[in-house]
């Protein structure tokens, strides 16, 4: 990783610290905000910055993602990406907000075998703006975890695929013993929860 790439970086988790210490909209809940001293990192790792596709649905697909409230929020499956990550070739889904689904922005919810353990245990998301062709960089040294890691006030979508690999990927680690407790994919209401290998 270029030494820009990794002050670009460090410069995001700053930033995100500062909000979350000091603004009043932080999910940090207020009477733990004067001794935050900022949340767990990993170090950068050129590893987990790869080369994506996107492969777009011709219809994108109206789908109810569980939440860590057990309700459902609604979403537009848009389409999905697929990669290598250390040769194993995986794909994880993309999604488009239901109430505007023209908009730019893609969704990508994901867990991993270190959620639960290392990380937040719901799993942790990716944010992109959509650009022109296939071709995009996926950094899951930006990957973060919902507000309702930090404040269960919120109610956050629980990420319906699990990368089978012990991948030490994300931008923050587990920082808080809250669990979501006794949450449950429904399998047969168009989640999809299979573990990722070889596709």
């Amino acid at each position: 990783m270029s030494q820009s790439a990794e002050n670009e970086i460090t410069a995001i988790r700053g930033e995100k610290d500062a909000y979350f210490r000091d603004d009043p909209d932080s999910p940090i809940p207020a009477d733990k905000r004067a001794n935050f001293k900022g949340l767990n990192y990993y170090s950068p790792n050129p590893t987990y910055r790869v080369k994506a596709r996107l492969d777009r649905y011709d219809r994108p697909e109206p789908t109810m993602v569980v939440t860590s409230k057990g309700t459902k929020q609604a979403y537009m499956k848009h389409g999905t990406f697929t990669f290598q990550l250390q040769g194993a070739k995986l794909r994880l889904f993309v999604y488009k907000s239901a109430e505007d689904p023209f908009a730019r922005s893609l969704f990508i919810p994901f867990s991993d075998e270190t959620s639960g353990s290392e990380t937040y245990k719901a799993g942790r998301y990716l944010d992109l703006e959509e650009q022109g062709g296939d071709d995009y960089e996926l950094d899951f040294n930006l990957a973060y975890n919902p507000y309702c890691a930090y404040n269960d006030r919120y109610t956050c979508p629980i990420p319906p695929r699990k990368i089978s690999y012990p991948s030490r990927f994300s931008q923050e680690r587990r920082t808080t013993s809250r669990r979501i407790l006794g949450y449950e994919v429904d399998n047969n209401d168009g989640q999809d929860s299979r573990p990722l290998g070889g596709l």
